[in-house]
């Protein structure tokens, strides 16, 4: 990794790697968006709905490869598995605060 991971940025990766959805949500702030190649999910319950389905319902798994800052977000390259999407991916933190407001996947 090249860059240190913020506190809030690392507590969503480690709930992720936990399955934890309560406490991945809990590092959201009450707007918090999590942006998934476009598809925009706004706040705890659309939030949960989206990873019930497509993150931690599915057993997810996040092998950080590197951290970087790039214009004010914390941008994690790390290896996606578990029981949907296997691969490399990119996700984009923009912190606010001690929670995370927004969590961009993309390519």
């Amino acid at each position: 990794m090249t860059e240190h991971v913020h506190p809030a940025v690392q507590a969503l990766l480690d709930a992720a790697n936990d399955n934890d959805i309560d406490a991945f949500l809990a590092g959201f702030t009450a707007d918090g968006v999590v942006d998934d190649w476009g598809r925009k999910f706004h706040g705890a319950d659309h939030i949960r709905s989206w990873s019930d389905a497509e993150f931690i319902g599915m057993k997810v798994s996040l092998d950080v490869r590197e951290v970087e800052q790039r214009g004010g977000e914390t941008v994690v390259t790390a290896y996606v598995g578990g029981n949907g999407f296997n691969g490399p991916s990119h996700f984009a933190f923009l912190v606010d605060g001690d929670l995370v407001s927004r969590m961009t996947i993309r390519a």
